[in-house]
């Protein structure tokens, strides 16, 4: 019964109507106590009328009067004369003595406790006012003990009626909560184990229908959330449809290229000149396709291969990046601004840096050329104590509100037509990969700017204080002002790139 919210109502309501009638039991047995004592005090009266009427009325008479009045004497006062009318032997000394003719509640409730705390049978004098002005006081004199009696059967009578009461309100009370409160609960979570059995079918989502505001309001929040857990659920479901599909493709196109990767490097032997020149960007673009169909057969496990760390010319890689990103600009103007010292050598994993770096450039490029006006990319890096930084800044439109609010999310921050928000997010995982970090540091109609941020020391090393560092203060060296890193392309569409970078 208590771990029913229905049972703990019922026990909480009859306790505190019990508590409430306890709190009232004092004044009612402080109240039944004067009025016992006053009706005393009028049977009194009434017994004296017969000889205030000078009648003569033998003793036997009187003492059977005095019994009837439950009293030993009686005395009146008139005219200014105290009169002894009625009288018989006293048992014993007279304890205490009340007069209830002007008592305080104070003074009541206290004579009214020690009442029932006494348990002796003591003699008391009792002094109060004749009903209708009959005389100026009467003064009777009785025995406490069945003043006790009667106090304590009315306080059992009060508590038992008190309990009863309690019990039938909290029933009552209870029936109304069933039917206004519990049942509704009751309702609403048959509707969550419904749904629960099965959160793809729209058809179990709740409808609100409750003209209780509170419970209303839990039913149209519980809609928003299964609604929203029954999309999500068809996105994850189509989402793994379309990873089991792309693995496939990954897989046959890896393949496809492994084979053209044969082909190509015999062009190498090649003696003419432009073969010569162009038969490496080529082996290399094909050698980087294949290690992406690779690595997206990673990512639909969810899981990229740990960094192989080595030492990378920066310069080299960033060089690599955009003469591949200027061949794909064609005849677009936009101007690539490399601020990277030659020396600079980073620890890193070349194949993902080319990676990242290809996927922020190229953004960069596709968000200018979407504007089909001229712009800017720029590249610089800079160094510190404990990160080597990277910034990669254009001049494009800047990023939509959706991209800003789901950038690193697969799927959910394309905003380039057919992208589908895989290359920024493949970019921050392959660059906490290295311990370091990707961020977003500003976008406006001005442009917008990418900063990576790489460790120079691996995790279970310690840092070579006394390594002087090439950076000032650790941010990147001021460029122009980047622009929309258009959505985060998805990997199979990446434009074909350099050679690979070439460690330092």
């Amino acid at each position: 019964m208590l771990r029913s919210l229905s049972g703990r109502f019922l026990i909480l309501t009859s306790l505190l109507v019990v508590l409430a009638e306890v709190m009232i039991l004092v004044p009612a047995v402080t109240g039944f106590r004067v009025d016992y004592l006053k009706l005393r005090l009028e049977r009194a009266q009434i017994a004296s009328l017969a000889l205030l009427a000078d009648v003569d009325v033998p003793d036997n008479v009187q003492t059977e009067l005095l019994e009837n009045a439950e009293v030993f004497n009686v005395v009146l006062r008139r005219n200014d004369v105290r009169q002894l009318v009625l009288s018989s032997p006293v048992p014993g000394p007279v304890k205490a003595t009340f007069d209830i003719r002007a008592p305080t509640q104070p003074e009541l409730v206290r004579d009214a406790l020690m009442a029932l705390v006494d348990s002796q049978n003591s003699i008391i004098r009792v002094i109060g006012y004749p009903v209708r002005d009959a005389g100026q006081m009467i003064e009777i004199t009785m025995e406490s003990g069945p003043l006790r009696a009667a106090m304590l059967d009315y306080a059992v009578q009060l508590l038992l009626l008190s309990a009863a009461l309690a019990v039938m309100t909290a029933l009552l009370l209870l029936l109304a909560v069933q039917g206004l409160l519990l049942q509704p609960i009751k309702k609403l979570v048959g509707h969550m184990r419904d749904y629960a059995a099965a959160p793809e079918d729209a058809r179990r989502i709740i409808t609100p229908g409750q003209g209780v505001t509170e419970l209303r309001e839990a039913e149209e929040a519980l809609r928003d959330v299964q609604t929203q857990l029954t999309s999500l659920l068809r996105q994850k479901d189509r989402l793994a449809q379309l990873g089991s599909a792309v693995a496939k493709i990954s897989h046959d196109l890896r393949n496809i290229l492994t084979s053209a990767q044969l082909f190509t490097d015999r062009l190498e032997s090649s003696n003419d000149p432009a073969v010569q020149r162009l038969a490496p960007k080529l082996v290399g673009s094909i050698t980087r396709a294949v290690n992406l169909c690779e690595t997206t057969l990673a990512f639909g496990r969810a899981e990229e291969p740990p960094p192989r760390l080595s030492r990378v010319a920066l310069a080299v890689a960033v060089a690599e990046v955009i003469d591949a990103e200027r061949l794909a600009a064609g005849e677009h103007d936009i101007s690539f601004a490399e601020d990277v010292p030659g020396d600079m050598t980073l620890l890193a994993d070349a194949e993902q840096l080319h990676r990242v770096l290809s996927n922020l450039i190229r953004n960069a490029r596709q968000a200018i050329v979407a504007t089909e006006r001229a712009g800017e990319i720029g590249i610089s890096a800079a160094e510190d104590t404990d990160y080597w930084w990277i910034t990669v800044r254009d001049t494009g439109p800047g990023l939509p509100e959706r991209a800003r609010m789901h950038l690193f999310q697969a799927f959910q921050g394309g905003t380039t037509k057919g992208g589908a928000g895989l290359g920024l997010t493949i970019s921050a995982e392959l660059i906490r990969g290295h311990g370091g970090r990707l961020e977003l540091i500003d976008t406006s109609a001005a442009g917008t700017t990418f900063r990576i941020a790489l460790p120079k020391h691996r995790a279970d090393e310690k840092p070579d204080d006394d390594k002087p560092a090439n950076g000032a203060d650790g941010k990147a060296d001021p460029a122009p002002q980047a622009g929309t890193q258009g959505a985060a392309a998805d990997i199979p569409s990446e434009q074909p790139a350099a050679t690979e970078p070439k460690s330092a």
